[in-house]
């Protein structure tokens, strides 16, 4: 399968239009077709409907889904293979750096480390994708990205990592107007009767599970959110209280919104982490001798 049919076929997926992507393409209509059934002939699956003689829209199979997804995959890996092998030269450091990372106030730590690492190699640009941790863990084994902020124990087998000396604490996210808001602190008791918004990869065995010491099942688990903004929307319409960590969500002057911590406090570690044996880019090598370099000086706090 040629590098150059995958670009074509991510064309028609996203055309939706053999002769729309042939136009974009450069090339002609019953080329394309030719290349595309060559493909699907190569794979043994159909990857395209073709639409009737009515209709000129093209739907991807499932098959054909699948390819899309991989395609983009590789297609990137390529781009960025090339960028660094361009750019290995040790007289010349520069690149890009890709992070995968949940919402947390430990992203300043990067941010300040990119800053310092900028100043001297100002080639070098930072890249952040966010999600939880099971999103940044696919990414890390595609090899999409060169590190991952993680807050669950990753495989030592697998993976290296550094521990991140900054602490996120938990609380709860709540409309002012609520009767909890009154109180200073909030205690497991005081959310076992509550309409509550979890984080999606919040599961039985999880430090925020053991703290309120009640089974999953018990607990009256209104919605589950990926992103704390719109878990955040959720809880400004009144739909329950979001369990989150501190400083994420402005709550200061005309915010309808408050944030509690918890009693007894909760707080979690992050760790970045990266593929063993990995082969970094000069920039991402860069960059975790300059984060390294951080960590071994007194840290500046972590959140504002």
């Amino acid at each position: 399968m040629e590098l150059r049919v995958l670009q074509y076929f991510l064309a028609v997926a996203r055309e939706q239009s053999i002769s729309a992507a042939a136009e974009s393409l450069h090339l002609s209509q019953p080329t394309l077709s030719t290349q595309l059934k060559a493909m699907e002939e190569e794979l043994g699956k159909q990857l395209l409907i073709r639409g009737t003689k009515g209709s000129r829209r093209v739907t991807l199979t499932e098959e054909g889904m699948l390819l899309r997804k991989r395609a983009e995959e590789i297609l990137n890996l390529v781009h960025r293979t090339e960028q660094e092998i361009a750019l290995s030269d040790e007289a010349l450091i520069a690149g890009d750096v890709f992070i995968g990372s949940g919402e947390t106030q430990t992203v300043r730590l990067l941010a300040r480390t990119a800053r310092c690492l900028r100043e001297k190699y100002p080639g070098i640009h930072l890249h952040i994708s966010s999600g939880n941790s099971i999103f940044v863990l696919e990414q890390l084994e595609k090899g999409l990205i060169d590190f991952g902020l993680l807050y669950t124990p990753v495989d030592p087998a697998k993976y290296e990592s550094v521990e991140i000396p900054c602490r996120d604490p938990w609380g709860v996210l709540m409309r002012k107007d609520t009767p909890l808001a009154e109180k200073p602190f909030i205690r497991p008791e005081d959310l076992w009767d509550k309409p509550l918004i979890f984080s999606v990869q919040e599961d039985a065995g999880s430090a925020l599970s053991r703290w309120i010491k009640r089974d999953r099942e018990k607990l009256n688990i209104v919605a589950t959110y990926n992103l704390l903004y719109n878990a955040s929307l959720l809880v400004e319409e009144g739909l329950g209280y979001s369990l989150c960590f501190a400083g994420l969500i402005n709550t200061e002057g005309s915010s309808p919104l408050c944030f509690r911590p918890l009693e007894p406090k909760l707080e979690s570690t992050a760790f970045l982490a990266w593929k063993k044996y990995q082969v970094f880019s000069k920039a991402a090598e860069k960059f975790i001798q300059k984060l390294q370099e951080v960590l071994a000086k007194e840290m500046p706090p972590c959140r504002q």
